[in-house]
């Protein structure tokens, strides 16, 4: 079916939509949500919209995107919600409603550099780079040399793999290699020189990926990849009209990690082993690693500190010998001649990320109260963070006065608006709930009678409950933890008392865990925060969600303590309580998938039951039914799982 432009309307797209899928049933909320977005992208204004689980909401801001016809980019915080986009969402609506709108309907999935393989660089490992005689030391050979076995071998298998791909992206290997053999064959942003200055610039698999994002109708790019596209000015992504961020509830998180700078001995590591590709003096190599290393001394003993700004002296006299040095490399590359393709482009990533550096450094030897220096990473391996204190400017003067911008999540936090910056006169916002029966199907239980989680006696009890509930659901738990020392300590526990396999995040890959633990319905799977979000698993399988406490922010974290200074008394509430309520909403979503799903979720932090702010947390949860008695739970698990 195809209408006059004039007549193409959201509610007629979303019917053509939802008509065709199996299963089809009318979702209120999803179309609230779809006029909603289709509201704010007519007149220009932000949205933000609160979606709950079984909403549809993927579909409910693609289709409206779709009939807008403006060039739109969608960010998400997980490769889940990443996949589903581009190889079921987006071709489904391309399928289903081109004819609807009269165009075509393009999208495409575009990543950050080093994802891609660098031709150039297989060309260079392999020895293939004009046909040229090479000498005994040639900087390629060399680097070959001192590969593994192993690694060649891999780059072997990737070189056989590229005669036959089109994407060159190293998610479609079907086989796993190893880190070392894929960083050997790709390039990052800051290394890269550039299509036009390459020799295989032409049929470069990142250049042709930003390329076809460049045609598309669509973009789809984490959220991450977007945090480095504005904090280098724009320069990454395509220009847009609308931005679409799904799982909104983390961006002030990410954006801090990507709009501000991170320094650590792995820069300056890195940056030797390019710089050897060219420079063949040890003394120089021998230079730059030190500087990472005396990074590593002055660093390391002010591990998960925040420091002052401007920096210490004793920093500061360490980052500006290593940006002397860049300097000083700098000169020594450019009066480097070479005819041979090969080395001019060893000279020429190694110049490129040589002058990314020096901005680095730059960066942080400018470093003044608007930012927030901390020491994070490990003490063996610590890492020079310099974040934002307020990401609000950075994103007003780069994606909300550029864009109409659309935030949608299952849970936004309170006052997220505020702390991203959202200009009020511009935004409007939408709660859409859940279409699930959570009062007929979903219990939320508190360990009210427990004592506090910092009590002696807290984990030998919390371990108790634990051990009931998993017996009366016959397995079929995913328990969450708040700490890996907390998670190690139930691990053993509940080994030790049931027969059921208990899976631990310790031991296996996340997607090898979720698929054990799916594969064996009476498994439990032990976990941290990485599960509290992004995975998906209906059915009786995943019968009862435990949280060992209320999942507040550590009081010691850097960056939210100089945020804590900031705004005074109302920290508590604008900035802890926000983060644990969503954080606990987001873990008890994965309890209800679909509206046949039953289940628990059970709290054993008693603050939960009895603190003052209790109902603030609970209001962004799911409506369940309450209880604190752990007999009725326990019959209501034997019931749904029977």
């Amino acid at each position: 079916m195809s209408v006059p432009r004039s007549k193409i309307n959201v509610s007629d797209a979303l019917e053509i939509a939802t008509s065709a899928l199996p299963h089809s049933e009318s979702r209120p909320g999803q179309k609230e949500m779809a006029h909603a977005v289709d509201e704010a992208l007519s007149e220009g204004k932000h949205l933000i919209v609160q979606a709950g689980t079984g909403t549809g909401k993927t579909i409910a801001y693609l289709v409206p995107a779709i009939v807008a016809g403006k060039k739109t980019v969608v960010t998400t915080a997980t490769k889940a919600l990443q996949d589903q986009l581009a190889q079921k969402d987006l071709p489904f609506l391309v399928e289903h409603l081109s004819s609807y709108v009269n165009r075509d309907i393009t999208f495409a999935v575009l990543k950050g550099r080093s994802n891609y393989v660098c031709r150039q660089r297989l060309a260079e490992l392999n020895g293939e780079t004009e046909k040229k005689n090479r000498k005994a030391d040639s900087p390629t050979l060399l680097e070959v040399d001192e590969m593994s076995q192993t690694v060649r071998r891999e780059i072997e298998q990737i070189s056989e793999w590229v005669k036959g791909t089109k994407s060159g992206d190293m998610a479609d290997i079907t086989w796993s290699p190893s880190e070392r053999a894929m960083k050997a064959v790709s390039v990052g942003s800051d290394e890269c020189p550039g299509a036009r200055r390459c020799p295989v610039g032409g049929t470069c698999f990142s250049e042709i990926a930003r390329f076809k994002a460049s045609e598309a109708d669509i973009v789809v790019v984490n959220t991450h990849l977007y945090g480095l596209h504005v904090a280098s000015g724009g320069q990454l992504l395509p220009e847009h009209e609308v931005l679409i961020v799904d799982e909104a509830h983390g961006l002030e998180d990410i954006m801090s990690d990507t709009v501000g700078v991170s320094l650590h001995a792995g820069n300056f590591n890195f940056f030797a082993g390019v710089v050897k590709r060219i420079i063949a003096d040890p003394k120089v190599i021998s230079d730059i690693v030190n500087i990472g290393m005396m990074l590593d001394e002055v660093l390391s003993p002010l591990h998960n500190q925040r420091i002052a700004a401007p920096l210490p002296l004793e920093i500061t006299a360490v980052l500006a010998e290593g940006r002397r040095l860049v300097a000083r490399i700098l000169d020594i590359l450019r009066v480097i001649d070479t005819k041979d393709d090969d080395s001019n482009q060893r000279k020429l990533r190694a110049q490129t990320l040589a002058s990314r550096l020096a901005d680095t450094i730059d960066v942080a030897l400018k470093t003044d109260d608007t930012y927030v220096p901390y020491v994070s990473g490990t003490v063996d391996h610590p890492k020079l963070d310099i974040a934002p204190l307020d990401v609000g400017p950075v994103l007003d003067a780069g994606v909300w006065q550029k864009t109409t911008a659309i935030l949608t999540s299952a849970t936004v936090p309170n006052k997220m608006a505020e702390r991203i910056g959202l200009p009020v006169s511009r935004t409007q916002s939408c709660n859409v709930e859940s279409p699930f029966d959570y009062q007929a199907n979903a219990v939320l239980y508190c360990a009210k009678h427990l004592p506090n989680p910092n009590s002696p006696e807290f984990t030998k009890l919390m371990h108790d409950e634990l051990f009931h509930l998993i017996a009366a659901a016959g397995g079929r738990t995913l328990a969450l933890f708040t700490s890996y020392r907390a998670l190690d300590l139930a691990v053993e526990a509940m080994r030790k008392k049931l027969p059921n396999t208990i899976l631990s995040q310790r031991e296996y890959q996340k997607n090898q865990l979720v698929k054990l633990f799916t594969e064996d319905e009476s498994s439990c799977l032990f976990a941290t925060s990485g599960f509290f979000q992004g995975i998906d698993i209906p059915g009786r399988t995943l019968s009862l969600v435990t949280l060992d406490r209320i999942p507040f922010p550590r009081p010691d974290d850097p960056l939210l303590s100089a945020r804590r200074d900031a705004i005074g008394d109302r920290a508590f509430r604008e900035i802890d309580l926000p983060r644990a309520a969503t954080l606990l909403a987001q873990a008890t979503g994965r309890l209800i998938r679909n509206a046949t799903d039953r289940g628990v979720v059970a709290v054993f932090d008693p603050r939960l039951g009895n603190a003052g702010y209790r109902r603030d947390i609970l209001e962004s949860m799911p409506p369940m039914r309450k209880s604190i008695d752990r007999t009725e739970v326990e019959e209501f698990l034997r019931l749904i799982t029977r």
